[in-house]
């Protein structure tokens, strides 16, 4: 063997690895058998692995089941990979086995390999690192850990700050009036707050949907092992284990009611990932209004002007394109599409086992991250700075030949729609129409026809 290479063994015999790795022999046959994407597993699901490595070492030490001594080294290796000090031996691609045990495997060889140089004697990934475990329970629970932590410290945070600084530009615009439009057509007025209002509301109700969502996450099958009896592990090693990643990460989480629904279903990640296509649906939503508003400057609606970030196109000069929105709408699809594929993983549970996990995984903490960044882009780059052209709105709101709608109490359903047909193809104003074809006084045509009392539903303006 030459210096750049080493031989390690396995219950298969020997494989030839990197010298400078931590992995041994069972990470990389994974790495030979599976060269399919490229993509490691996420981060946050590394770290999850590193937390829960940790928790079993701990708890088979305080069980008698491991020697502290090694139990710490375990324990500080464990944190190091939590931490993401060697991520870079971290290389199994996320299309593998289907349980994830070529990432747990990769995990104890990591863990064991550092332990091991900080103990001074061997240090086993199966015996010891995985002592009271099987990849079958440790890699769920670290999706619902991964999960967890990222909808926590990454997630609900930038969601919050959307809805914030929606709330804030809302406040600042609630004496502007705009056309309120259905089937992209003229509607009655309503207020840039009202309308930024429901933006708000979205956001927020997205939050409480994942916050509910991760009361389900929250609850963890480990201490099942292979199929869910919880072989080969001490009968109280599931609860310690749960319970010391509790007061670890100042999360909620609790054992499974029932291990055997946690090995072999998914649901409770299919849920939240359903709650985050929601998220995606409405913040689609609010850029694809954004970049309506925004059109133009001179064809389309004109109503804002979002920030002017970077020139708009590589052959017309001065062209300024709403890019924040449109980077965010492809955000929201690719949340979407990583829902489908976990709903089709989560289906996937054979009988004991679901064997789609490690791109249930991929997905579900690809999507909290993206909609993480996406918020917080949105909130920053376009909510925050756009800036309103209120020439241009109210120019079309005198225009606007649904005004008549407020006379309907008066003069009937058929007159307003006459009114409003001559105001539209003349090109006039509603009142300027209802002043000729109604006997309406001026003073109550003023006073049913102002915009921002409409704004109110036709109550009188204080």
């Amino acid at each position: 063997m030459s210096d750049k290479h080493r031989v390690e063994r396995d219950s298969m015999g020997k494989v030839v690895v990197p010298a400078e790795v931590l992995y041994a022999a069972q990470t990389q046959r994974a790495v030979e058998n599976f060269p399919i994407s490229g993509l490691p597993m996420p981060r946050f699901f590394i770290r999850a692995l590193g937390l829960i490595k940790e928790a079993a070492a701990a708890t088979n030490a305080s069980l008698g089941m491991l020697e502290e001594d090694m139990a710490a080294a375990i324990r500080a290796a464990a944190v190091a990979v939590e931490e993401g000090r060697h991520d870079e031996h971290f290389p199994v691609d996320v299309f593998q086995t289907g349980s994830g045990t070529s990432s747990n495997m990769n995990c104890n060889e990591v863990i064991a390999t550092l332990a091991t140089r900080d103990l001074g004697r061997a240090v086993h990934p199966n015996d010891h690192v995985n002592m009271g475990q099987s990849s079958n329970d440790v890699i769920p629970s670290a999706i619902h850990v991964s999960a967890c932590l990222l909808a926590r410290e990454r997630l609900l945070p930038a969601l919050a700050e959307l809805a914030d600084t929606i709330g804030r530009r809302a406040r600042e615009l609630r004496t502007v009036v705009t056309t309120g439009r259905t089937h992209l057509m003229d509607a009655m007025p309503i207020t840039l707050s009202q309308e930024l209002g429901g933006w708000g509301a979205q956001v927020r109700l997205g939050g409480k949907r994942i916050e509910e969502a991760l009361r389900r996450v929250a609850e963890l099958p480990q201490g099942g092992t292979a199929v869910g009896t919880g072989i080969n592990a001490h009968p109280e090693f599931g609860e310690r284990v749960v319970s010391r990643l509790g007061e670890r990460t100042a999360f909620p989480f609790r054992v499974k009611e029932n291990r055997f629904e946690g090995l072999s279903g998914q649901d409770a990640a299919v849920e939240l990932s359903g709650q985050l296509k929601t998220v995606a649906v409405s913040l689609m939503k609010i850029s694809n209004d954004l970049r309506w508003m925004n059109s133009g400057p001179l064809t389309g609606l004109a109503e804002i002007g979002l920030p002017v970030l970077q020139p708009g196109s590589s052959i017309m000069p001065g062209k300024v394109n709403p890019v924040i929105p449109e980077a965010v709408c492809m955000v929201c699809a690719q949340v979407m599409g990583n829902d489908l594929t976990i709903s089709i993983a989560g289906q996937s549970g054979n009988f004991q086992l679901n064997v789609m996990l490690p791109v249930i995984a991929h997905n579900l903490c690809q999507s909290l991250e993206l909609l993480a960044n996406a918020c917080g882009v949105l909130s920053e780059k376009a909510v925050a700075g756009f800036t309103v052209n209120r020439a241009r709105l109210e120019e079309s709101l005198l225009r606007n030949p649904m005004l008549v709608t407020a006379l309907n109490s008066r003069i009937g359903y058929a007159q307003g729609a006459r009114i409003a047909k001559l105001a539209y193809s003349r090109g006039r104003s509603v009142l300027d129409v209802a002043r000729e074809e109604t006997d309406l006084s001026e003073d109550e045509l003023l006073k049913l026809l102002d915009p921002v009392r409409l704004t109110r539903g036709g109550l009188p303006v204080d």
